[in-house]
Order: C-alpha cells, then sequence, then structure tokens
C-alpha cells in the first residue's frame, strides 16, 4: 500500500518514523499547507494517509476515491471530517495514550511556574533585578504552595487520572468535575459547578466538542469563587480567550498556565498575549505531548495498529 504523510514535521528531528509493515510506498511531507487541492494532489495514489493537524474536509475525502485509512498521529480526531470517512467506508484511527507521562508532567511544569512565578523571577535574575535590590532574595510576587490546595480537574481520562496521582503526592485534594448540568454519576465524582466553586486550581483534559467548546466562557468563570490559576493542556477552543484575558486582568481568575490556543501558532492579535508579562501566565507551542519517549511510543502504537490494518485488509481480498 501507499502511505503519505503530510506533516512529518510535527515530530521532532532525529525521531525514527520508519513506515509500518505492509507500506511499500512511503511518501513524507515535513509540513503540507492547508490547501485542499494540493492535499488531494498529494494523495491521490495513497490508500492511506497520516495527518496530525493538517484538517482533512469532507471535499477532499470524496475526490480520494483509493483512500483506505487516515491514521492521526495524535489523539484528538477533530482535523478529520468523521462522517465523510463513514459514508465513504474508509476507517479513521488515532493514537491514545502515548503521553501518559509527557502531559502529566507537563501539566505541573506549566502550574507549578504559575503558582511560584517562574518565569517572572527567572527574568528577575537575569535582567539585574534582583541584584539592583540588593536583598539576598526577592519575594515580592507571593509564592504558592500546592500541598493543601484543591485540584479540579476537568476531564478524567487516563492523563486526568495520572494528574490525579501526582496531585495527590504533592498533598492536594482532588476533586473530578462530572459533565456540566449533569449530577454526579458516583462519589468519585462532584458536581461541575461545585468544582469551579471550590478549586484554588482548575486543568482541563477533555477533549473539544460541541458541548466543551468555550466551557471556559464568561458565565463560568464568574463560578470561580477563589480567583483560581487555569491549566489548559486540553484543546485551545475550550477557553474562550476574550473571557480569560478579561479574567486575569481583572482579577477573577489568578493565573494561567496554557499549552494550547483558539489558533495555532498562536497568532499575533490573540488577546492572550496581552497577558504576556503577567507574573503567573506562562505558555507553551502545544509541546506537552512531545517528549522524546512519547513520540516513540505513539510512532510503535501506529505501527502496529496500521500494520494490522493493512493485514486485515489481505484478508478480505
Amino acid at each position: 500500500m501507499q502511505a503519505v504523510f503530510l506533516d512529518k514535521g510535527t515530530f521532532s528531528e532525529g525521531i525514527d518514523l520508519p513506515a509500518p509493515a505492509g507500506i511499500s510506498n512511503y511518501i513524507t511531507h515535513n509540513d503540507t499547507p492547508q490547501d485542499d487541492q494540493l492535499i488531494i494532489e498529494r494523495c491521490q495514489d495513497a490508500q492511506i494517509i497520516f495527518t496530525n493537524k493538517v484538517k482533512i474536509s469532507a471535499e477532499v475525502i470524496a475526490k480520494l476515491p483509493k483512500l483506505k485509512l487516515i491514521q492521526i498521529t495524535a489523539t484528538g480526531m477533530n482535523n478529520v471530517d468523521q462522517e465523510a470517512c463513514a459514508a465513504h467506508d474508509i476507517a479513521l484511527y488515532n493514537v491514545a495514550g502515548y503521553a501518559v507521562k509527557s502531559v502529566p508532567e507537563h501539566t505541573f511544569m506549566l502550574m507549578l511556574n504559575a503558582m511560584r512565578a517562574g518565569i517572572y523571577y527567572h527574568q528577575k535574575v537575569i535582567d539585574g533585578t534582583w541584584e539592583n535590590d540588593g536583598n539576598f532574595c526577592l519575594l515580592d510576587i507571593p509564592l504558592i504552595d500546592l500541598e493543601d490546595k484543591t485540584l479540579g480537574i476537568i476531564g478524567i481520562g487516563t492523563i486526568g487520572k495520572r494528574v490525579t496521582d501526582i496531585a495527590r503526592a504533592f498533598g492536594m485534594t482532588v476533586l473530578w468535575a462530572e459533565h456540566q448540568g449533569r449530577t454526579p454519576r458516583n462519589d468519585d465524582y462532584t458536581a461541575f459547578d461545585e468544582v469551579l466553586a471550590r478549586a484554588d486550581v482548575i486543568s482541563l483534559h477533555c477533549p473539544l466538542n460541541e458541548q466543551t467548546e468555550h466551557l471556559i466562557n464568561k458565565d463560568t468563570i464568574a463560578k470561580m469563587v477563589k480567583k483560581p490559576i487555569l491549566v489548559n493542556v486540553a484543546r485551545g477552543g475550550i477557553v474562550d480567550s476574550q473571557a480569560l484575558t478579561d479574567a486575569i486582568h481583572n482579577g477573577q481568575i489568578s493565573g494561567y498556565g496554557s499549552d494550547v490556543f483558539e489558533q495555532e501558532p498562536i497568532i499575533t492579535n490573540d488577546p492572550l498575549l496581552t497577558l504576556k508579562d503577567h507574573p503567573r501566565v506562562i505558555f507553551s507551542p502545544h509541546n506537552a505531548w512531545g517528549s522524546r519517549s512519547a513520540q516513540e511510543t505513539l510512532w510503535q502504537m501506529l505501527s502496529q495498529q496500521v500494520s494490522a490494518f493493512i493485514d486485515n485488509q489481505a484478508t478480505k481480498s
């Protein structure tokens, strides 16, 4: 089978990404612009497409009659038209569970930096502020401990559960948020609004869909009575960027650590960039998933399921 990888460059340089067994013609592109005609041209003879973030529309799918499988090299599947895949009998796979170390650890990197003003104090060391102050330490922005704080987690999958384990090791109380508007399914879960009200820190780990788009908005922020730190390693669209920015500026939220944005790469007029000098704000460029071991694990898992798909196709024929 022929396979085309549209955006191999989303992986780190030096990560080995060999063709899975069963692929005889393996074509890779470091990057593919979001142009339907170009995607069609590059994939017209492919039975398999690999894509990380390149969007595959219904129009593209309809013009690729040889296509049998779209393999997303990530967990999120909102960049491919799933209904079109079903209509054209095209399999759609993602990869889940590869970043169960990388994303939780990145979550706490963002959380700790926000709570202890890490970027702010780093800058004060290197720009001469500390030297000019003359004291043995700087403490103009209070340092906040994790221990004894309440962490609210929205999105209780494998990663959310791992974040729970780490948080409890820090001595935090953890609340699992039930879906908005629903009664908690069991004693492990707490009503969504109650989590917003009780949490000192809120960490987002849910998928982006119709129910979660702009889940964090002006109204839900108003329910966060403890002015929490917010961490987003899920999807940018879960947070209303303008509402979040306003909440930071007016003190409704104390800080924000985010790895994801509504448009990626972030655009220059994104309101979040007005927070760039805030001592409790830290951004990373959607790389929480990407430790070296996580990338290698992802490709191993992907290769196994793609090869199994090819074997299954051969059996059918």
